[in-house]
């Protein structure tokens, strides 16, 4: 039986491996000859393509809810993590967690061991772990830090879902377009022999249908292209905060951006506070949660009013970051003392603008798609009758 192992060498560092044994008592006294001390022994997993499957955000985020959970039962970190080790996650989930299990162990704190696994989480998790160490209350702390983790998760699944429907609009009008061109349009290019008194129109619409047949190989490589240098500038970060700044100012999609720049920030802000974490550190991490760039050098310029000894209102009253609503909330918060309440409100509220300026922003982008493919393709018919038309007039 193969079995999956993790051991400790003369130096005192992680060995992972796999052997096969008959007996997980024969794979220890093997390993012991070669001078190893064996901290984990499991069944190897085996998948039928040969491939361990990916750890996903969603993952990510349910192993982290169910850790919590386990924590907030009163399970002791140690027993939690080695509960997580043998889970059913994905085996890159469980090697993560294998690791802050053995660091653990080892003396590390859990935000020491936690930064030492190297999962793929928003840096606040970290400072949230130091947080909830330093205060005595982890299990609150992570239950912070995993609540936002999955309302940022939601907010992307959100706005990916509501801009499917009007991708596959665009997508499958653009094909409709090609399909007339390709195999219409080209029906009728006799017409261009038959009269020379075509309308110009009808000359541009059937001399393209014929060129694009002409072409169509060199098209599609050519589209191939295209379609390969989007992706590869929109994964640029530098590329997506022009673009940001660009729409930022587009009066209806800007007013959007802003009130969801608003709902992240203050999230974040109020997971932040909630577990102790100071104003100042709260401020420096909430700006890695916005995408705008001049957003965020507003932040950083509040950051340094802080510092200086302004109230986080005042400084934030002369920026753009926030709406008005979120900006009274904040006020509020400072003088009741209760900001970390506050930036939630306001970030409700601003979660919720935001859905339905999206829903605005959507109902304007469906019908003027259909109204401009339909508008080409109704040109397109047009000089098609109008070429008709005229070569029965002069046949007449």
């Amino acid at each position: 039986m193969n079995y999956a192992y993790e051991a400790i060498n003369s130096l005192g560092a992680t060995v992972p491996g796999e052997l096969e044994a008959a007996s997980e008592a024969e794979l220890v006294r093997r390993l012991q000859m070669q001078q190893l001390v064996v901290t984990d022994i499991r069944p190897a997993r085996e998948t039928s393509s040969g491939l361990a499957r990916k750890a996903t955000k969603k993952d990510l985020l349910v192993s982290f809810h169910e850790m919590t959970t386990l924590l907030e039962s009163g399970v002791s970190i140690a027993d939690t993590l080695e509960s997580q080790s043998h889970a059913t996650y994905p085996e890159s989930l469980l090697r993560q967690y294998r690791q802050m299990s053995v660091s653990i162990r080892r003396g590390q704190s859990f935000a020491e061991a936690l930064a030492g696994a190297d999962f793929d989480l928003p840096s606040y998790f970290h400072h949230l772990a130091k947080a909830g160490e330093l205060t005595g209350n982890l299990s609150a702390s992570l239950r912070e830090a995993v609540d936002q983790f999955e309302y940022e998760l939601q907010l992307s699944r959100d706005l990916k879902s509501a801009l499917m429907y009007p991708s596959i609009l665009v997508i499958a009008s653009l094909s409709a377009v090609m399909l007339i061109f390709v195999f219409v349009v080209p029906k009728f290019a006799p017409l261009l022999e038959r009269s020379d008194n075509l309308p110009l129109l009808s000359k541009i619409v059937m001399q393209t249908g014929l060129w694009v047949n002409e072409n169509l190989l060199m098209m599609l490589i050519i589209a191939g292209m295209i379609a390969a240098v989007l992706f590869f500038t929109v994964s640029n970060r530098k590329f997506r905060e022009a673009m940001l700044g660009i729409m930022d100012r587009v009066p209806l999609i800007g007013r959007w951006l802003a009130e969801t720049e608003t709902t992240k920030w203050s999230s974040v802000m109020s997971a932040l506070l909630s577990s102790k974490v100071d104003l100042v550190t709260a401020l420096e991490l909430s700006v890695q949660s916005l995408r705008n760039k001049r957003r965020r050098l507003e932040v950083v310029s509040v950051i340094s009013d802080v510092k200086g000894g302004m109230s986080l209102g005042e400084s934030l009253e002369k920026t753009t970051v926030l709406t008005a609503t979120a900006l009274n909330l904040i006020r509020s918060g400072e003088k009741t003392a209760k900001l970390p309440e506050m930036m939630r409100s306001a970030a409700k509220l601003c979660d919720e603008a935001s859905r339905v300026r999206m829903q605005r922003v959507l109902t304007l982008i469906e019908p003027l798609a259909v109204l401009t493919m339909g508008g080409v393709v109704g040109l397109i018919i047009v000089s098609v009758i109008l070429g008709i038309t005229s070569v029965n007039d002069v046949n007449f």
